[in-house]
């Protein structure tokens, strides 16, 4: 009865110190994973909202890169970490992109890590050289079909990987040699550079030289037109099955407390709601929306599920 007594005693004990910790949450500074590498509309979004949290929390929400294997470094980081809340992990693309890109991930995409909220969604555009004599989608194609792998296409991230293969898929007979890079920064230099002619990126990392002419932008990957881009057509008005979109959202270790969760996800939600970060997410043409815990489990689900077809359907094989 002693030994029982005891072993109450310490669940108990366990339980109370367990609910203090998440009613106290946070009591020490935050860490927001970005796989990718500084500079990219990830981590430019991630550092204007960790800021609010930072305020509204009253501890530091710290944004660190970790870039590396196609965003797989980063995410595992995450998903192997304690899941006690001060560990977290910007998804996107790159996430749901990995279990069909990478033969032995050291964590379940669906399984090791918990949906807390998406962030927002933010437009792709696809640029070429200007030194190459297209303006517009069909010419570029055209183009490369009668140049037969003389177009080396730029991949910056897993999401520039998945909507060139869909695009090349989608179009068929195109043959364009692919060119992996570990950021887009350094893949739009060799695009200005014309040792690449052709890439998906983001306008973070290539706008500004699209507006001055060192670059060309011929579509957006958007369902519709971009409002920041409305003289561009989306990939949608050339092939109707074509469904890549770049969206970032935030995502802790398997076991993250749902109050901790919910914490975080009203957090992500009330800093888009404000006037100030709206406007800084505007100039980098970022939509910022937020959702709770269970919307964004099923949006990353579909998004899983929606990389991993249209990699197979393109014949990319898992490495």
């Amino acid at each position: 009865m002693k030994i029982r007594f005891n072993q109450i005693f310490i669940t108990l004990g366990t339980l109370f110190f367990t609910l203090f910790a998440l009613a106290q949450y946070p009591t020490k500074p935050i860490t927001i994973i970005v796989p990718f590498p500084p500079g990219t509309t990830s981590d430019l979004v991630t550092r204007v909202v960790a800021n609010e949290m930072s305020i509204s929390m009253g501890q530091p929400v710290i944004v660190q890169n970790r870039p590396g294997a196609n965003s797989a470094i980063g995410s595992a980081f995450v998903a192997l970490a304690p899941p006690d809340g001060y560990t977290l992990l910007i998804a996107g693309g790159g996430t749901v992109a990995l279990p069909a890109m990478t033969k032995n991930l050291p964590y379940d995409t669906l399984t090791d890590l918990t949906p807390i909220s998406i962030v927002g969604r933010f437009p792709v555009y696809l640029y070429v050289n200007p030194e190459l004599p297209v303006k517009s989608l069909p010419e570029l194609l055209e183009y490369a079909r009668n140049n037969p792998g003389k177009l080396n296409y730029a991949t910056g991230n897993p999401s520039g990987i998945v909507a060139s293969a869909q695009m090349l898929s989608l179009a068929g007979k195109v043959n364009m040699v692919s060119v992996a890079y570990k950021g887009e920064p350094a893949a739009v230099i060799d695009l200005i550079a014309n040792r690449v002619q052709v890439m998906f990126s983001t306008p973070s990392s290539a706008g500004e030289f699209a507006k001055s002419g060192k670059l060309r932008a011929l579509a957006t990957t958007l369902p519709q037109r971009s409002p920041y881009a409305p003289e561009l057509p989306s990939m949608n008005e050339f092939f109707p099955k074509f469904s890549v979109i770049a969206w970032s959202g935030l995502m802790g270790p398997k076991g993250l407390p749902r109050e901790i969760a919910d914490r975080l996800s009203r957090e992500v939600i009330a800093a888009l709601k404000k006037p100030q970060i709206r406007e800084k997410l505007d100039h980098l043409q970022h939509v910022g929306t937020g959702n709770t815990p269970e919307e964004f489990a099923t949006f990353f689900k579909e998004q899983v599920d929606l990389y991993s077809r249209v990699l197979r359907e393109a014949g990319v094989q898992p490495e």
